[in-house]
């Protein structure tokens, strides 16, 4: 075998982590299909990424093991696919992991037919036998003497599932949009979910999700105080759990258990970037500092640790390092100790230290839970703060996933362009500005079309999905917005007419995930419900519907409610899967709040942009050809509602009585 696969030269650091396997890795393409059929052998497939710690856990069991190596090599050929490079295969490929087995997850483990048709799917194997699970090397010699003597009952079987892949691209519009009463239903139903004590809703594991509860800051802007109460608890324990970093500011990507205190430390981009907005909302809609001082200190960890130069943004950090699950974030009380001495116990008290820790090893993880919605550190306590986090920075840090997604940059994009606008810090814009001029520098071909990732050893490949195309469409209006340059309307349009040219679907309506210009895969689906991620749907929804309100290009705004009208019975009736579809759907339903600042009038801005404003667009600063500017005088502030125009409004008080009634 050679000292590294064909993985070393891939731009996705997770697929570079596997370089040095003894297994004879092919990244996902016509390479490894050639090959499978050329040696009438299956292929493995198995989906990861690199902040996943059972993913890490699997390749030290398995695929660095010389003996399960052989067995692999010689059973199948095995390729290995980032899912953050390529959410299309794991789209296809979760879904029929679910359909056999009820459930999905990673590390993804599918065995397919040389065509890539799967045929078996699991997630993480052990080894050996462990527990009633199979173990990984019993596994791939059991399907490999049922390739030999049992074939056309494997291919019968992979018929069978492929036919079933792909019927989300079938779902049927509806000729009626739902209504007022359809969305606070829906409301009152993620109220009803929420958990009164601890927020956020469900049980252990608890992940954050911001796509419904920005349902619920929406809601509470309009001023329902249980959506508030329900937004405020989640906001309050999440920010007071060990799932917020409380030395370094940013979230971990969920907790363990259902009071947010013990996470699964992986960084992710996307959920940070996300919750920066949640955060930021939350603070809008309250009033509340400890809110602010949330979103800075997220928006400091991400342009800290995760923000490459140039303006990229790295896509994860790791929950391992030196081969222990969050070893660089928790401490003892004697390291606390060492590094504070007579001031320890302040800390310590602080932070909730337990005697015996509160995690593995004695060690405690940092938090306020005994002190929710009471982040203001005193004096005293931040030097102490700052002193733990100046020796934490010399441990050992986390593997960092240095790829730049489009998808994620963009999330990133619009949360610092409307942070900083509404908080007025403009070196936040600024990093804006400069995220989104390096994604049109490196992740935008010659011919115009956007690609999804870019490493910088080995530049940018893999074609853009409709995610990335909807969430630029947000990015470039919200960059609009806050920067008050109409170069940033033209981009926001030029993003929107790729994302119906290459993704719309003109039988029934709605994105595909992929191109009509992409590799055809088994099935090609439709990405509708949230994720970790906004679905693509809902996403398009959303930014088409608000670039429509700032251009006036009616072709917009009917896309968008086309796609209102097919997840809209979904997004009302299960609105904790469909968050982001169903802030389109309010969106449609109660009509924009268009709003023009002409003129250098910053006393009128401001006004517009402290308070959380659901439905409002707003322009300002260079004119651009639109109905938004046309008889508009410099010096004054324009409002129109529901088809219908205010009068100018020449003061702050005048403005703001206009928006509030």
């Amino acid at each position: 075998m050679p000292s590294t696969n064909r993985l070393a030269r891939e731009t996705s650091p997770y697929l570079r982590q596997h370089a040095d396997n003894p297994v004879d890795w092919y990244p996902w393409g016509d390479e490894a299909f050639a090959a499978a059929k050329e040696r009438d052998v299956p292929i493995l497939v198995s989906i990861g990424y690199s902040a996943c710690h059972w993913c890490h856990v699997m390749a030290h069991e398995s695929f660095e093991d010389a003996e399960v190596a052989t067995v692999m090599n010689g059973a199948f050929v095995n390729v290995k696919v980032d899912r953050e490079e390529r959410p299309d295969v794991d789209d296809v490929y979760m879904e029929a992991t679910q359909a056999m087995t009820g459930q999905g997850g990673w590390p993804m483990t599918v065995v397919c037919t040389p065509e890539g048709r799967p045929f078996f799917a699991g997630t993480y194997f052990p080894k050996d036998r462990r527990g009633g699970m199979i173990g990984f090397v019993e596994l791939c010699r059991r399907i490999q003497e049922l390739w030999s003597t049992q074939r056309q009952e494997l291919l019968d079987q992979a018929d069978q599932l492929t036919g079933a892949l792909g019927r989300s691209a079938l779902l049927e519009p509806v000729a009626d949009l739902p209504t007022v009463d359809d969305v606070d239903g829906a409301v009152a139903a993620l109220v009803a979910a929420s958990d009164p004590e601890w927020g956020g809703i469900g049980a252990a594991p608890k992940f954050p999700q911001p796509m419904a509860h920005e349902v619920l800051a929406a809601a509470a802007a309009r001023g329902d105080e249980a959506a508030l109460a329900a937004l405020t608890t989640t906001l309050d324990a999440m920010a007071a759990g060990g799932i917020y970093d409380h030395l370094g500011g940013g979230y971990a990507r969920y907790s363990t258990d259902d009071v947010w205190l013990v996470p699964h430390f992986e960084k992710m981009l996307y959920d940070n970037a996300r919750l920066i907005r949640l955060y930021l909302h939350g603070w809008q809609v309250t009033g509340e500092e400890r809110f602010r001082q949330v979103v800075a200190e997220t928006i400091g960890y991400v342009l800290r640790d995760l923000r490459q130069p140039g303006g990229g943004t790295s896509s994860a950090e790791d929950a391992d390092s030196e081969g222990e699950e969050g070893r660089f974030y928790v401490w003892t009380e004697d390291q606390v100790r060492d590094v504070l001495g007579d001031d320890a116990e302040l800390a310590l008290a602080w932070y909730g230290f337990r005697p015996g820790g509160s995690f593995e090893h004695g060690t405690n993880i940092p938090n306020r839970m005994h002190a929710r919605g009471h982040l203001a550190r005193p004096r005293d306590v931040e030097e102490a703060r700052e002193r733990l986090f100046d020796v934490r920075c010399t441990r050992v840090r986390p593997g960092l996933d240095d790829k730049v997604l489009t998808e994620w940059n963009a999330y990133l994009i619009a949360a610092l362009a409307e942070a900083g606008a509404a908080m007025d810090e403009p070196g936040w814009v600024a990093a804006a500005v400069e995220g989104a001029d390096f994604l049109l520098a490196n992740l935008r071909r010659a011919d115009g079309r956007w690609l999804r990732a870019w490493q910088a050893d080995a530049g940018a490949r893999h074609l853009a999905y409709a995610t990335d195309h909807a969430a630029l469409v947000d990015a470039f209006t919200r960059l609009a917005e806050a920067t008050g340059q109409a170069r940033w309307l033209v981009e926001a349009r030029a993003a929107a007419e790729a994302l119906l040219e290459l993704f719309w679907d003109d039988e029934h309506g709605g994105v595909f995930t992929t191109g009509h210009d992409a590799e055809a895969l088994i099935a090609r689906p439709k990405d509708l419900l949230d994720n970790a991620t906004p679905g693509a749907n809902g996403a398009t929804a959303l930014s088409l519907l608000r670039l429509a309100a700032l251009t006036g290009d009616g072709r917009y705004l009917e896309r968008g409610l086309d796609v209102v009208r097919l997840l809209g019975p979904l997004a009302v009736q299960h609105p904790t899967a469909f968050g982001q579809a169903l802030l389109a759907v309010d969106l449609a339903v109660r009509g924009t709040t268009e709003i023009v600042v002409a003129g250098d009038r910053p006393d009128l801005l401001e006004v517009v942009r402290t308070a959380y404003r659901p439905d409002a667009v707003l322009a300002w600063g260079e004119r651009y050809e639109g109905p938004l500017w046309e008889g508009r005088d410099d010096g004054r502030a324009y409002v129109c509602q529901g088809y219908a125009c205010r009068l100018p409004a020449a003061s702050p008080d005048e403005l703001r009585q206009q928006l509030t009634s």
